[in-house]
């Protein structure tokens, strides 16, 4: 301020403002509805915040209400939360688009993805999408940018421990932003379908760039995160990309790195159930002896492992179900039933479970066992299910499990059979799922 000025900030004053909008939305996502009448006067403070740079804290909470704000407003009506909208994207946008610090854009990406899940299809006109993108193009030419120089700093003469712990926590910065890039195409692949692939196709060369093998491992999950959303909401579009993504993703299967081989092993699960036609089917066949490579892994039940190993699971289930002449299911289904239970993604657990109870129900032979005696493994695995809260009682499939073990209990020899094996916890839990 020149050689005679001076100023000062009084920090206990921000940390108290930042307090305030964290109790703000705080109300507004636990109260809901019940907070509707607030949130005109809430979200004309809240968005001018995204630019409040004295104090990070409060950019971010602001950042985090507009989404919960815009639920809170539904009782509203419709007309009023558009209107509520209307105010908010520009601001938003623009925020993103110059925000300085990584970690809070990446903040303010999760924010927009959230309130365009809520919002869905039309929420951002042509002009707001044309802008949304410019900005991934121009984050994702940096991330790019600054990785190269990371690599150069990293023969520098000055390099060294310091030198490199500052690299990596720049590293793990763009990455936060690549996976609230990710997270926003997810959420415009679900809201727009086929119909944003124009839009993605200005990003194209970005997400392939993103999976070749030189690229760090969490490029990679990235990416394949992306492809996976391809599949998933493209229909039969996808087949025009798949010179993209699909070798990569075939050889992501055994990737060294979990976290890839959880997002590749995923994709693979969504290629089964979602894509038309007989296109990947030659990909489902290699994929196969590739995802019982990772299930059978001595390591693939360590616990940062699960994740990826159930994915593989899932997808193996997902090929017998909707693909079944990419696989020997009678083959593959006795160890398929020796891999469950399964408990860490519940999302999937629900495709796994449900298919149990398919061939369950139609008394496949591979899975019931000469004369009923695969019927213990069974009910162990549904006590072990609800044991570790795989599947909510709230949940369809539920209800099927617990049918299967009533209709083992019209015969006491062989419930007494199945209860036998099980634990005592597991019988507890079992009598309570029954008594439900």
């Amino acid at each position: 301020m020149g050689d005679q000025q001076s100023f000062g900030i009084r920090t206990a004053g921000l940390e108290e403002k930042a307090t305030a909008c964290q109790m703000l939305v705080c109300y507004a996502r636990e109260l809901k509805e019940g907070f509707a009448e607030y949130v005109e006067q809430v979200v004309k403070i809240m968005v001018p915040l995204l630019k409040f740079y004295f104090h990070d804290e409060t950019r971010i909470a602001a950042a985090e209400s507009l989404s919960l704000l815009l639920e809170c407003a539904k009782v509203k009506g419709n007309e009023f939360v558009q209107e509520m909208w209307l105010y908010i994207v520009p601001k938003l946008l623009e925020a993103i688009e110059i925000e300085p610090e990584k970690d809070i854009q990446a903040e303010m990406m999760l924010g927009l993805s959230k309130c365009i899940e809520k919002l869905g299809k039309g929420c951002l006109n042509n002009q707001q999408m044309s802008s949304l993108v410019t900005c991934f193009d121009k984050l994702l030419t940096e991330h790019f940018q600054r990785q190269q120089t990371r690599q150069e700093q990293r023969k520098d003469e000055d390099y060294d421990e310091v030198v490199e712990e500052n690299l990596l926590e720049e590293d793990d910065e763009d990455v936060f932003v690549l996976s609230k890039i990710s997270d926003n195409i997810h959420a415009l692949f679900g809201t727009y379908k086929e119909e944003f692939l124009p839009v993605f196709d200005r990003l194209l060369t970005h997400f392939v760039k993103l999976l070749a093998l030189t690229r760090p491992w969490a490029d990679r999950q990235w990416a394949l995160c992306i492809w996976d959303d391809v599949l998933e909401h493209a229909g039969p579009h996808s087949e025009t990309y798949q010179q993209y993504f699909l070798e990569s993703m075939l050889e992501a299967i055994c990737d060294k790195q979990s976290e890839v081989r959880q997002a590749s092993t995923y994709g693979i699960g969504v290629m089964a159930q979602n894509a038309p036609g007989q296109t990947y089917d030659q990909a489902l066949r290699e994929a196969v002896p590739r995802l019982v490579k990772v299930i059978q892994d001595y390591e693939s039940r360590e616990e940062e492992n699960i994740p990826a190993t159930e994915n593989a699971i899932s997808a193996i289930t997902k090929i017998c179900k909707y693909r079944p002449q990419c696989i020997n299911s009678h083959e593959i289904l006795p160890h398929w039933l020796s891999w469950l239970p399964v408990w860490e993604d519940e999302d999937e657990a629900i495709h796994i479970y449900n298919y149990l109870c398919d061939l369950t129900e139609e008394n496949h032979p591979a899975i019931l066992g000469q004369n009923n005696s695969n019927l213990p493994r069974i009910v162990t695995i549904i006590a072990q299910a609800f044991h570790k809260e795989a599947i909510s009682l709230e949940d369809d499939v539920a209800t099927r499990m617990i049918n299967i073990v009533k209709h083992i209990q019209s015969n006491p020899e062989m419930l007494q059979a199945c209860v036998s094996q099980l634990t005592d916890d597991l019988k507890q839990v079992l009598g309570k799922v029954l008594d439900s």
